[in-house]
């Protein structure tokens, strides 16, 4: 995996275990490369297709139709075209990010660019051409669906009633409200045609063998990616609970409302005709970094609990952990995990970087170095994947005029790193596994 600019800042260049933790971050995010994931788990054997631990016979009589959606997509259908591209009759893949030479994939594979992380009038092309794709085909085929978060915001199909507008509204609220990716999945599935089995619904009983990378934690299939071919029982009482726990609504329009309680059937084929392989997570990620530290000299502790809840809270409750630890030096400390930010200021950031900047007044004149990276490589609306935080960090600010406290009121992480030069720009991973947190004590 190639990143468009590398892993540094201000104070890992100048820390002594700086190019330690960078090499851990580099480590870990290739072991969730996601060409390598689909390597690992699909092979083939003459008219055998191995997918995971299912096995499907291919060849002229079945086609197999590729479809590709996610942060991850583009890397995922490569992989899947090395080995079963000559058996592909059609593909989709839609992507984040797509370059120009993106487009050049082999003909039977058309390349899309959706809306992420609020969908646009690209992500409503994707929905429909997904539709498309997997109406055609028949019970004698195959699907090859190749999953990855942000799906649910790179393709949508509103239901009848709805307009893209209410769907961008609905994505606007909850990504303000802090609510995870579960409760807002939640809503999503309710008011798309493609999600919450949608696509299984269009299948007309093909075969569908699915491997997902992972952006969930847990690994709920229903949440990532919105569950295209995970068929969701949810009652209208999950909705409300959701609506109802983030304040959302005074929000959501009447009509939003009606169809987001409407009963969904799930007539769908919900039998052994659909499997999914987990192929990645963020546990995979967190695992290969701690080995990285071990090689580098570092007694680790792996956090086996995932890191979650307000940002700002997360942040300093972990500096504290670590430090009731009090393991032998060198010491580190790895949490995969994904928190939320509830916004209530104009600034700029991410979860990252708000979990970093409310961990610089409690590490002032402390020993320790925390490091915080989205592993797409964009944590929120910024060009930043995180930050990077020292017991130096408060003294440095003041130096400059920055205020953690007032930065943190409105929300605006990003321009209080970038003035240190403390924000990690790996650029676009083409992966996505949440977050990664490494502590580390000299």
């Amino acid at each position: 995996m190639e990143f468009h600019r590398r892993l540094e800042s201000a104070t890992l260049h100048d820390h002594p275990y700086g190019r330690a933790v960078v090499a851990m971050l580099e480590q870990a995010l290739e072991a969730v490369d996601p060409a390598r994931a689909v390597l690992r788990a699909l092979r083939r054997d003459g008219v055998v297709l191995h997918v995971g631990s299912e096995q499907f016979a291919i060849g002229h009589e079945r086609q197999v139709v590729l479809l590709a959606v996610g942060k991850a997509a583009l890397p995922m259908a490569r992989a899947a075209m090395d080995v079963v591209g000559d058996s592909v009759v059609r593909g989709v893949v839609i992507a984040k990010e797509v370059a120009p030479d993106d487009y050049r994939l082999p003909p039977p594979i058309v390349v899309l660019q959706g809306g992420h992380p609020v969908p646009n009038e690209h992500s409503i092309r994707a929905g429909q051409t997904a539709l498309e794709l997997v109406s055609g085909v028949g019970p004698d085929d195959l699907v090859l669906a190749l999953i990855s978060g942000g799906g649910s915001a790179l393709m949508a199909a509103p239901r009848a009633g709805l307009t893209l507008a209410d769907l961008q509204a609905l994505t606007a609220d909850l990504l303000a409200s802090g609510a995870p990716i579960e409760a807002m999945n939640t809503l999503r599935r309710r008011c798309d045609l493609v999600k919450g089995g949608g696509l299984a619904r269009h299948s007309n009983g093909a075969q569908v063998a699915v491997l997902v990378l992972s952006d969930v934690l847990g690994d709920d299939l229903r949440a990532i990616a919105s569950g295209p071919f995970v068929v969701a029982d949810e009652e209208a009482g999950a909705v409300e609970a959701v609506l109802e726990r983030y304040d959302l609504g005074s929000n959501v329009s009447q009509k939003l409302r009606d169809v987001l309680v409407e009963p969904v059937s799930a007539a769908a084929p919900r039998d052994r005709r659909i499997s999914h392989t987990i192929v990645g997570n963020v546990w995979t990620a967190v695992e290969m970094a701690a080995a990285t530290g071990r090689q580098h000299g570092f007694n680790v502790f792996t956090r086996h609990a995932a890191l979650v809840g307000e940002a700002r809270r997360a942040g300093p409750a972990l500096i504290e952990e670590f430090e009731r630890l009090k393991m032998e030096r060198p010491a580190c400390m790895i949490a995969g995990g994904e928190t939320t930010v509830t916004i209530q200021g104009n600034g700029l950031g991410g979860r990252n970087q708000e979990l970093a900047l409310a961990c610089v007044q409690g590490m002032a004149g402390r020993d320790v170095l925390l490091v915080t990276l989205a592993t797409d490589g964009g944590d929120g609306p910024t060009d930043a994947a995180g930050a990077v935080v020292s017991g130096a960090t408060l003294v440095r600010a003041q130096a400059l005029g920055l205020d953690p406290d007032d930065a943190l009121r409105r929300n605006d992480a990003y321009h209080f790193f970038a003035e240190l030069d403390d924000l990690l720009k790996p650029g676009p991973t083409h992966t996505n596994v949440n977050d990664l947190t490494i502590l580390v004590a000299p």
